[in-house]
């Protein structure tokens, strides 16, 4: 038989020639000690094992074991066919991890799901860039400071259903969601309904901050100097009129960068969220508005973080008129006609209040987002009722009398 070959690392190399050293009494123990960055007694043990085995001694008895705690290659062929499945194809390696536990009852790591990929040949659904160098601008110390707005279309249903909007409010001192909500389109409806279910579960935040969407800022906003100087005061839209009333300030972004905030939360919720629906099978707005507080739920546990000041700064609506006669839509003007009663819409509404108001009175007609229409004059919100307009009849004529019939004349015998 042939003598069995060692393969040794360099490290094992440098071990055995001084162990050997050590063997032949050129050094002493703790010399052999500090030359391999090793204690006396680990040093005693080497020197024994090489004396009983000869060269192998030097050699970890685990080379060539398979760890006790590694995966079985079952286990790692069912993981790379779950990921090319097309119920998770598409996620990220920590995001695939999470659903292998919560769906399959298979839980491993992230690492070991980046292993187990990579080496099959599979590589990350999106490149990870190297981080830009950039100044983050510090969060708010207390939740309800700062309220991001923003709007993301998306083919989020993938092909089971159209393409929609999410609309979603994100707290700047936590990163966590406020309230979200799937839209056909980004309109002010869909506005309107997000900021009512963020201050119906929260309050009132001090301020907002948005984009220069047509919806938040009029392009009549900004005032040439001679309507400076004639005391006009700038124009603003429904939505920043029902901000003002409310008394929360509005802040506008001058530039996509800066929104980062809102922005990365929406680049986190199309990268999970879109596998979360594909999972849960939804297809439609009305479908997909039903999970939204399961998924923010778990988006808000996993990435929110704690504010500087536990303190939070939301105020509760305590404001007697009803939200939802502020955040709707207002600036159109009508006069208080005889009988308390205005035209809107093509429609007669009459004031169902003990004020009466002045002939001509001027009020604003305001409707709420189910329809219902309301009248606002000074500070007072009075409601109105619908009414049917009379039918006239037209004024009957008398009929004129057919003229009888006449027999006809022989003309007389000199008639010409």
């Amino acid at each position: 038989m042939g003598e069995k070959t060692i393969t040794m690392s360099r490290k094992e190399v440098k071990r055995l020639a001084v162990i050997q050293r050590l063997l032949h009494q050129q050094i002493t123990t703790r010399e052999a000690a500090m030359l391999l960055g090793l204690s006396v007694r680990q040093v005693y043990r080497i020197k024994a094992r090489v004396l009983q085995e000869g060269e192998e001694g030097i050699v970890h008895k685990n080379r060539g074991r398979k760890p006790a705690h590694a995966l079985s290659e079952d286990l790692r062929h069912t993981i790379v066919e779950l990921y090319q499945s097309k119920r998770y194809k598409g996620s990220n390696d920590h995001h695939f991890a999470e659903l292998l536990a919560e769906y399959e009852g298979i839980r491993v790591s992230p690492s070991t799901v980046r292993r187990v990929l990579r080496s099959a040949g599979i590589r990350p659904a999106r490149k990870r860039r190297p981080p830009k160098a950039h100044r983050p601008r510090p969060r708010k110390p207390q939740a309800g400071l700062l309220v991001h707005l923003d709007a993301s279309p998306h083919a989020w249903f993938e092909d089971r259903g159209e393409p929609c909007v999410l609309l979603k409010a994100v707290d700047d001192a936590t990163g966590a969601i406020l309230a979200a909500r799937f839209q056909p389109t980004e309109d002010l409806t869909g506005y309107f309904r997000l900021l009512t279910d963020v201050i119906q579960k929260h309050g009132l935040p001090v301020a907002v901050y948005t984009d220069r969407h047509r919806i938040f800022e009029s392009p009549n906003e900004t005032l040439t100097v001679k309507q400076e100087l004639a005391g006009l005061s700038p124009q603003k839209t429904q939505f920043g009129l029902a901000l003002e009333e409310l008394g929360i300030e509005h802040i506008k972004a001058l530039s996509p960068q800066a929104k980062g905030r809102i922005e990365r939360c929406f680049q986190t919720t199309q990268d999970r969220w879109i596998i979360e629906l594909r999972l849960r099978k939804v297809g439609s707005v009305d479908e997909g508005n039903e999970v939204l507080p399961e998924l923010i739920e778990k988006h808000n546990r996993l990435f929110a973080v704690e504010p500087a000041e536990k303190e939070s700064a939301f105020v509760p609506y305590t404001h007697p008129r009803a939200l939802k006669h502020i955040l709707c839509y207002r600036g159109v003007y009508r006069k208080v006609g005889s009988g308390q009663t205005i035209s809107y819409q093509g429609h007669t509404y009459k004031i169902v209040s003990d004020r009466i108001l002045p002939l001509k009175t001027e009020v604003e007609v305001r409707q709420t987002l189910d329809g219902s229409v309301c009248i606002e004059h000074s500070g007072e919100i009075l409601f109105v009722k619908r009414v049917e307009k009379p039918v006239r009849k037209p004024a009957s004529k008398p009929e004129k009398e057919k003229a009888g019939v006449t027999k006809p004349r022989k003309p007389a015998p000199n008639h010409p």
